[in-house]
Order: C-alpha cells, then structure tokens, then sequence
C-alpha cells in the first residue's frame, strides 16, 4: 500500500511510504493489469469513417481551410479596429518601397514587387493562422527566385544585332525581351512552390520543418543575407556587373564589383549613403523610442518620396546617368496562365524555396502566438502559403513569406488579427492603380540601400556564435557548417548540405551517447550516476547499466561494447580464460599421470585472494610439489619450460574489481524504441553473460518498447517475461533474493586443504 503522510509542521517534507512485492512485467500483466475490451474494425468500417460525411465534419473542415470564419464574425470591432487600421497603414507605407526593392532581387521589373505585396496578402486574410505576421516579399526568397530566374534566362539569349552593326562587338541586349522571359520563370516557378506547399500541406506533412533546427535556419538566413547584401552593392555604386550563380557566386560577384570600382557613379555612391545613414538613425530612434512613439516613424517611405523628388526636379537620370526605376505601368494586368513548359528544370529549386518559405513564416507565426497566447496549424499555414503562392502566380506574382521587419512593425503599432494585412494590401492597391507612375524617377541606389538596411536584422544573428559555444557545440557546427555551405555553395546546394550534415549531428548523437553506472541513494529506492553522486553506491555484485540512447542497426554494437567496457566484464573473454585454463589443467594431468622416478621439485609460493577471487603463483628455482594446484578456476600453474612473460600475461588477475559480479540490469527507461538487430545484440549478450553465470535484466521499458519486444519475438527461448521489471528498484531486489545472501569467506587453511571448497567458495 501507498502513503503519503506529513508532520504537523507546515515546513516538514512529505513522507512517501510504499510496501509491496517486487513485480516482473509476467506479474503486472497477470495480477494487476488487464487489458481492455476493444473492438477492432474492419478496412470497410476505418474507409466509412474517413469518408462519410456530417453537417458537423463538414463544418469542421470549412472552418479549418478558412480560418477567417472562425474569428471575422466575433471580431470586436470596437477594442481591435483602431489597432488594426494603424498598422496597416504602418506596414502598407513599408511595403511599398520593400516590394519595389525585392523585385530587383528576383530579377524583375519592380512593380512586379508592387503586385506581390498586393495579391498574396489579400489571400493571406482568409486563410493565415497568424495574426501578426506580413506575407509579402522577402529578400532571401526573392534572391533565390532571381538565381533561378537568371539561369533560366540570362543575358547572353537576349544579345541581338544592331541595325547597323557588322560583328560581334555591335551586340546590344534586349531588356524587354529578358525581362519578359525572367517574369514567366518567376511565375511559373511560384506556381509549382504554392502546388509543392498545397500537397504537403493536404498531407498534413508541416512537421517537415522539425528538420530545419533554429541554428540552421539561421545560419541560412544570415549566409542570404550575405548573398543580398553582395548583390546590391552593384546599384549602391552604380555600377554593371553581370549576375552569377552557382557554387563561389558571391565570391565572383565580389570580385566583379571590386574590379567595376573604377566605373562608379559618383553621384549614386553619395544618394545611397545618405540614405543608408538616414535609414540607420530612423531604425535607431524607433528602436530605442518604441515604447513612446504610437507609430514607428516611416522612415523608407520618407527616404522614397524625397528621392523621389530630387530625382526628377534634377533629372539625376539624364544628368548624371544613374539608374531609375524606369516605367511602372498603372492598374493590375489581366490574370494570365504560367508557361508550364518551363516546369521540368525547376523541380528542385522549387523545393528548395517551399521549404524555405514555409520554415521562416511558421518560425516567425510561432514566436507572435507564442507571445501573445494563442495557436497556429502549421498544416493551415503550409495550405495558406501554396494557396498565395499558386492563386497570385495567375497574376504575375513571385514567391512570397512572412518578413521580419515587416512583422515586428505589424505587431509593435497595435496590429491585432489579419485585418491589418488586409488594410496593408489595399494600400499597395491604391498605389498601383492611381499613383505607381510616380515612382518612376526612383534611384535604384534607394532600394539599394533600403535593403541593406533591413538586412541589420539578420547580420545581427551573428551573435548567436558566443551563445551556442557556450550552451551547445553541435548547434553551434550546424549554424557554421548552414553559413559557410551556403555562402559558398549558394542558397540552393548550401541547404542541402546543411540539411544533411543537420541528419548527420543526429545520428552521431545516438552513436554517442552518455553511459553510465547507477548506483542507489541510501534508503530511497533512487538511483544515479555513481561517477557523478558521492551519494550513489553500487550494489553488491549488481551492476546497472545507463545509455540514453534507443538501440537500432547504427548503434547496436556501440551499445554492447559500451555495456562491457562500464561494467569491466567481458565474457568473452572471461569464457576463453577458462577454456584456456582447463586445457593446461588436462595436459598437467597427462604428464603426471607419466610421471619420473625422480619427482619434479619445484618451489611454489601461493597467494590467495579470495576477495578478489584470483590466485597469483610465483615460480623460482625447485621445491617439493604441492599436492594439489591451488586455483579458483581462473589461474593455473603453466607446466614445464614456459616463457616468463607469457606465465606473467597467464596468471595476471582477470576482472579483479567485478569478479563477483552476479546481475546486470540494464536501464531501458530512456530507450524510445528498438529494432531486430538490436533486439537481437541484447538477447544474444544475455546468452554469453549467462555461460559465465551473470544474469541480465531489463527495467523500465514504456509501453512501446515492450509493444516492439513482443513484435521482435524476444521473448522466447531462455528470454522471457520474468527477466523484465517495471523499475529499477524491482529488478535489484530480484537479483538479491535470486542470489541470496552470500557464505562467509574461507580461510587460507581451509583453501589450501580441501580444493573443491576452494573452487566452490571462489566460484
């Protein structure tokens, strides 16, 4: 019976008292559990369910694929309204200029960037979970949709002839003709995103990003900020470089940069640094003022605007040559159908881009629930994300996530469902429809340097160095080994060996596990590492074994190994001592059987110590014989004219600390699961342990592991439920009263006269 008692005093501990008898796992499942009645069903039975159909269910499955309905009609309009239109206008003003900058990012006209900060945020409303993230464009997405976009069509298709030209070097490029081109690649390369992202998240497969770990996501994104930041130093300095991809891209566009210095625009060298000091200090006071200004100050929308200004009022573009924004067509074009035969060469990089598009939003959807006490359905977002992406892919979009700048500003100005998104998209409509044609004269340098800016964020996760080498070594490889890949491989290949090398941490954790011997806390029935707890002691002639590790074809032999090496009993080798030994016992025979008229004199000096449970002879000159040859089974005297050191290695005690060794237990508690081969490492080592007379026990196995025990067919033969205990105090107790309590060792005499009480003490 259990007890829980506690004194009258207040500040006493409580008592626990338990009495009762010691259970195998046989005698839980026959004595105190019982299983209950289930009715199995049938294949037909499990079909009708998944399949039938209930106004309920129905309901269900509306409101899961259309959250909106389950918040719009209670939405309070009086706490939540005034929130949600300041910051969408907040995050509307910082779109703007963000989607004009991230087109030139993905390698295409910018008012592309104006539609795909339009039609996927408008979608987002209805089916998002998140109330606080911004869909729209992102840097890291948008340069990876321009890697491709390069590749598909780069500038070398579109060289042609001039009127009046005669070779090569008469060449001119048609832009409208690439950018065309680039525009469909981006399409239809968003189309199969949101179609991959559709499928995984019909699958219910949102738990794929359990394998992008934090440290590789951002080591990821800060290596993209790198390929960004690179990227745009071309238009901070007004120069033409040509776009390379691939492994050592940045690398390339670094060297071409530094070799264009010669060609800077002046002019454009000093727009942007000006504005990127401006940005900086607008970025500082809201940072540092957050808690006191209502709204953070606009400080990108400013900087466009008055760029925009000086540009044309001086005509900076015919003037002093630097690069604008160019034409920015008014109203929305007619939805039209992505070139499908594009599709087979953008398989992977379609891949490559869902997963990253969808890890960054769920990351970012979870830190804002998290925070302000709510859920999100990473399946839903997954649907929401293919459903942006595939939907906006008809009207000219690219693909699209959550940005954090964005989010923070949503948030941070009393953003407080989806509404704010929507009021966001319905500005950057505004803009498009009435007003986008004056953004023409817009310096390229400015979205240079808004990029750079936003790109703080992410450079600043270059701190996350010192903490991982603190608290973890192999989060902080993972997080070096996903910068360097990427920055060196490009975004593509480097997250691919980031994602390997993320599998390959995980199975050297599982072949490296911590080992330990446990030993029992005096009268308590707990039970901890003797190499750690003063406290802890190991039972007599008991030895526990600990591996947090689940025990599987990779690890099977590790553990074994492990299991011999802590417990310092191999019974292998334990096993061909004897035979060893009997075999010089046999032969000692046969020669005296022969025997001489003069009988060998020898002089014998035996040691005996029987705590340790070896005998030690020491051999010199001739002295009668001894009667019998004093050993314990474990050391003989080798005959006749053996080497020294060969009697040395013989007759070196074996297993002196655990010759007594009776039981192991291995703790199961922290195995999660088994396979065949492991299950068959564990029975057959019970086999050897059991030659050598040390029987193996198991305690603590979960449900699951038994479930995949009894599965495995290991309980059968010698192995069988009654070597199986719930804990690990049961399993102890049962080894002591197996074993019983030990007789009282011999004396020297005693040994020394009677040779079979000798091997049987000893033994």
């Amino acid at each position: 019976m259990e007890h829980v008692t506690q004194n009258e005093s207040t500040s006493a501990p409580l008592m626990y008292h338990l009495e009762r008898p010691v259970y195998s796992t046989r005698d839980l499942e026959t004595q105190l559990l019982h299983r209950k009645a289930k009715q199995p069903r049938t294949t037909r039975q499990r079909i009708k369910k998944q399949i039938s159909c209930s106004a309920g269910k129905g309901k269900t499955i509306l409101f899961s694929f259309l959250p909106i309905l389950t918040w719009l009609p209670s939405y309070p309009v009086r706490q939540y309204l005034f929130g949600d239109v300041v910051s969408g206008l907040s995050t509307g003003v910082m779109q703007l200029p963000q989607g004009l900058a991230y087109a030139l990012l993905a390698a295409v006209p910018p008012v592309y960037g104006l539609y795909t900060s339009f039609y996927p945020v408008l979608l987002y409303t209805f089916f998002g979970t998140s109330k606080h993230t911004s869909i729209g464009t992102f840097a890291v997405i948008s340069l990876m949709i321009g890697g491709v976009a390069v590749r598909e069509a780069p500038d070398s298709m579109f060289s042609v002839s001039a009127s009046n030209g005669t070779n090569e070097t008469d060449a001119v490029l048609d832009t409208e003709a690439r950018d065309a081109r680039r525009v469909e690649v981006a399409v239809i390369l968003t189309c199969l995103v949101g179609l991959i992202q559709l499928a995984l998240g019909f699958l219910r497969f949102g738990f794929v990003t359990i394998y992008l770990t934090e440290p590789l996501v951002r080591g990821f994104t800060t290596a993209a900020a790198a390929h960004v930041f690179i990227s745009q130093l071309k238009y901070l300095l007004g120069i033409r470089t040509p776009r390379f991809r691939g492994p050592l891209s940045v690398i390339k566009s670094l060297v071409a940069v530094l070799i264009g210095i010669p060609t800077t625009n002046v002019t454009a060298v000093i727009i942007g640094l000006l504005c990127i000091v401006f940005l900086f200090m607008i970025k500082t006071i809201n940072d540092r003022f957050k808690d006191k200004l209502p709204v953070p100050i606009p400080g990108e929308i400013i900087v466009v605007i008055i760029s925009t200004g000086i540009s044309y009022g001086l005509q900076i573009s015919d003037k002093y040559e630097v690069d604008i924004v160019g034409k920015i067509p008014t109203g929305l074009l007619p939805p039209a159908v992505p070139d499908f035969s594009l599709l087979p060469n953008l398989f992977t990089d379609a891949i490559a881009i869902a997963v990253v598009s969808f890890s960054v939003s769920i990351s970012l959807a979870k830190i804002f629930a998290l925070k302000h006490g709510y859920s999100v359905d990473g399946n839903q977002e997954l649907i929401a994300l293919g459903m942006c992406n595939f939907v906006s892919s008809f009207f000219h979009c690219f693909t699209i996530t959550s940005s954090m700048s964005r989010s923070l500003v949503q948030e941070s100005t009393g953003g407080k469902t989806q509404i704010a998104g929507f009021l966001a998209s319905l500005m950057v409509l505004l803009v498009v429809v009435a007003i986008g044609f004056v953004f023409q004269p817009l310096p390229q340098t400015v979205l240079a340097a808004i990029v750079m800016v936003n790109l703080l964020g992410m450079f600043k996760q270059l701190r996350d160095i010192p903490g991982l080498w603190r608290m973890s070594r192999i989060e902080l490889a993972i997080w070096v080994v996903s910068f360097i890949a990427s920055v060196l491989l490009g975004l593509d290949f480097g997250l691919l060996v980031a994602v390997g090398f993320a599998i390959l941490t995980v199975i050297y954790r599982t072949q490296s596990p911590k080992k330990i011997i446990l030993g029992e806390i005096p009268n308590t029935g707990l039970y901890c590492d003797v190499d750690e707890y003063a406290e802890a002691s190991e039972c007599t002639g008991i030895k526990i074994f600990h591996s947090n590790t689940s025990i599987y074809f990779a690890n099977s032999d590790l553990y074994i190994n492990a299991l011999r090496k802590k417990t310092g009993l191999d019974p292998m080798l334990l096993q061909a001592a004897r035979t060893s030994q009997q075999s010089k016992v046999t032969q000692r025979d046969k020669v005296e059987l022969k025997g001489t008229a003069a009988p060998q004199k020898r002089e014998t000096v035996v040691h005996l110590d029987l705590e340790q449970g070896v005998t030690e002879m020491i051999l010199s000159g001739s002295a009668p014989q001894l009667d019998d040859e004093q050993t314990n089974g474990k050391a003989v005297e080798p005959l006749g004219d053996s080497d020294p050191e060969d009697t040395h290695n013989l007759h070196k005690p074996l297993l002196q600390e655990n010759i007594n060794i009776h039981s192991i237990i291995l703790d199961f508690s922290a195995v999660n699961f088994i396979d065949s081969v492991g299950a068959k490492a564990i029975k057959s080592v019970m086999k050897e342990y059991a030659e050598v007379d040390v029987q193996i026990v198991l305690a603590g196995c979960n449900g699951p592991l038994l479930a995949d025990l009894r599965r495995l067919q290991f309980f059968e033969g010698t192995v069988t439920l009654d070597l199986l205990f719930p804990s690990i105090h049961d399993a102890v107790l049962h080894c002591q009263h197996r074993v019983g309590p030990r007789p009282p060792s011999p004396t020297k005499r005693e040994c020394c006269s009677d040779h079979q009480t000798l091997v049987e003490s000893c033994c």
